[in-house]
């Protein structure tokens, strides 16, 4: 199901009788997590599907088109991006909810402005990232406060700060005007691009889709350098970048201590072979 969902927009989601918050559609499946019998999906704007299958329960996954084993009757949950339908069958406990993030709270101002509006306040979002509470804070971090600007998601911020050239976690006291502006200019950019696609998301930086969103292990476009990723933040979102090229504002602290044990992909010898043959590892691009 990782390889399956992970990195991909939604374009479907359908949970019979679930009362709650659902998926917007076009939002990108950031992690599939599994716990014994428990398996939670989670979304990159921080919403989480939960499934206990306990005894009776059961995870398909098809192909665009496949018939399924199973009665459409049994189905409790279906999430389907444009390639894979991933259906969850007679499971006793579904739920929906988002994860606890108090940047989210009323209590610290309103929300940003939305950046795929058409005539959006640019200006406004570009102030509170300049402004930003807490100026220590990593930029990787502030872009996904809502308070900044609201429907960024982790896709964006790692498109638009790759985009920007801007090291992810230069703290925000490091930045000037102009660095926000530009970073904030990319977001709408992405967002404006983007706000009537469905079935996949697009940058204009690239001749393919994304520049290094769900690209580890890749060579980047810009400088040839190795896509890389790590884990950031409060909820461990997987951040992706590039430590070649991104290096505006690169903070003088070690930022080794942000990286962790994260796999490049799953372990499939064929996936470990492609990884070890790619040229930039071998080290042999002058051949």
């Amino acid at each position: 199901m990782r390889t399956a969902l992970v990195g991909k927009p939604t374009v479907c989601f359908d949970a019979p009788g679930l009362v709650g918050p659902t998926p917007t559609l076009g939002r990108v499946v950031e992690r599939v997590e599994s716990h014994g019998r428990h398996l939670e999906i989670v979304w990159d704007d921080g919403l989480v599907l939960h499934t206990n299958l306990r005894l009776t329960g059961t995870w398909h996954l098809y192909r665009e088109g496949e018939r399924w084993r199973r009665s459409v009757m049994d189905k409790r949950v279906e999430v389907r991006n444009p390639s894979w339908v991933a259906v969850c069958f007679a499971a006793p406990v579904v739920e929906v909810y988002r994860q606890l993030d108090r940047s989210r709270h009323p209590g610290l101002g309103p929300l940003g402005p939305d950046l795929s509006r058409p005539g959006v306040d640019v200006d406004e979002s570009i102030n509170r990232l300049y402004h930003y509470r807490d100026q220590a804070a990593p930029v990787a971090e502030a872009l996904l406060d809502e308070h900044v600007a609201t429907g960024i998601g982790n896709v964006y911020r790692c498109e638009a700060l790759w985009a920007a050239g801007v090291h992810p976690f230069a703290p925000v006291s490091s930045l000037d005007a102009d660095d926000c502006a530009r970073i904030i200019e990319v977001v709408v950019r992405l967002a404006q691009a983007n706000l009537r696609q469905v079935g996949r998301i697009l940058t204009p930086f690239v001749e393919h889709e994304l520049a290094v969103y769900g690209r580890n292990g890749q060579g980047c476009e810009r400088c040839g350098d190795t896509v890389t990723v790590c884990r950031s933040g409060d909820h461990q979102r997987l951040l992706y970048w590039c430590a070649g090229c991104q290096t505006h504002r690169s903070p003088i602290v070690d930022t080794m201590h942000h990286q962790d044990d994260t796999r490049e992909m799953d372990p499939h010898p064929a996936a470990v072979k492609f990884l070890h043959d790619l040229p930039w590892r071998r080290g042999d691009l002058a051949g």
